[in-house]
């Protein structure tokens, strides 16, 4: 598996992102054990960056759900746990009736990493992401709490998610020269939007993590090389899923590029694996950037 540099971290060029196991638009949740012996298959596979949060649950009263599963597939996987990085995120409230909301303080912010260092049962998190913006503060002042957070001592290095560029910049500025870790934002061939934040990102050496690299969970990934047709043509001429296709672009577009396909089933993590190991040529890779509008 190649490597990528994730701030403090050397992490596999392609994570697995545990969403799926606890909420996908199919609704479809697996049982606890398959949901494990998904994240094995990814671990199995060389992968050694896991992304959660603890919204990713069946239910609001199930918070923590997927950074338990988390928790549990490190402990009863038979690999070197050391080199496992492990992200999660924070920031989105979820509570009784599926009332969602935002929360940036300091208060809530604190509540919640305590909770998330309980269910993946670690004295402190690898990378803590903040996950949508508190539109009612100031975004800086959110960094202030985050980087109070990291002096604390609670979480090792500190990222954003569904992030602008201003934003990413603000976060630069509040956090210090090189303390950004990383940006978390969605973007595939059917999401391109972020393609600003991520030239940026790559730029500036911070990694980017698409969200989503595949379309989504409720059937995008399956359908990507029939909805965009040049990667399902690259896909056949290598004779490989469309999938793997899509993650290798992504991961032509930097070096700082770290993609994190979610997968409720083993089958899908190894395949998007292998996506690392897929050469594409410079025409293959301007044929499908021009094709979902891209100037790369």
């Amino acid at each position: 598996m190649q490597q990528r540099t994730l701030g403090p971290f050397t992490v596999s060029a392609i994570g697995l992102g545990g969403m799926p196991v606890s909420m996908n638009n199919d609704k479809q949740i697996p049982d606890r054990k398959d949901a494990v012996a998904t994240v094995h298959a990814a671990l199995d596979a060389g992968v050694t960056l896991l992304d959660t949060a603890d919204i990713y649950a069946p239910s609001w009263d199930t918070m923590g759900h997927n950074e338990e599963i988390m928790a549990e597939a490190l402990a009863t996987w038979s690999g070197d746990r050391s080199q496992i990085v492990v992200a999660t995120k924070g920031g989105i409230t979820r509570s009784e009736g599926e009332k969602w909301g935002r929360d940036g303080s300091l208060d809530y912010l604190r509540k919640a990493i305590e909770a998330s260092l309980r269910a993946l049962r670690v004295d402190v998190i690898d990378l803590y992401q903040y996950h949508r913006p508190d539109r009612w503060m100031v975004y800086g002042e959110v960094m202030e709490n985050l980087k109070t957070l990291q002096q604390e001592g609670k979480i090792r290095a500190v990222g954003i998610s569904n992030a602008s560029v201003e934003e990413i910049e603000i976060a630069e500025q509040v956090l210090g020269d090189g303390n950004l870790t990383s940006v978390q934002n969605e973007f595939s061939p059917r999401h391109p939007g972020s393609y600003d934040e991520l030239r940026y990102c790559v730029d500036r050496g911070i990694a980017f993590l698409p969200w989503s690299p595949l379309g989504g969970t409720g059937g995008g990934a399956r359908s990507i090389g029939d909805r965009f047709a040049v990667f399902g043509e690259v896909a056949r001429a290598h004779e490989v899923s469309p999938q793997q296709v899509v993650l290798a672009w992504e991961l032509g577009l930097g070096d700082t590029v770290i993609p994190i396909p979610g997968a409720r089933r083993a089958e899908s993590i190894v395949d998007s694996a292998k996506a690392v190991d897929l050469e594409l040529s410079g025409d293959e890779r301007a044929r499908l950037s021009h094709s979902v509008g891209i100037d790369a």
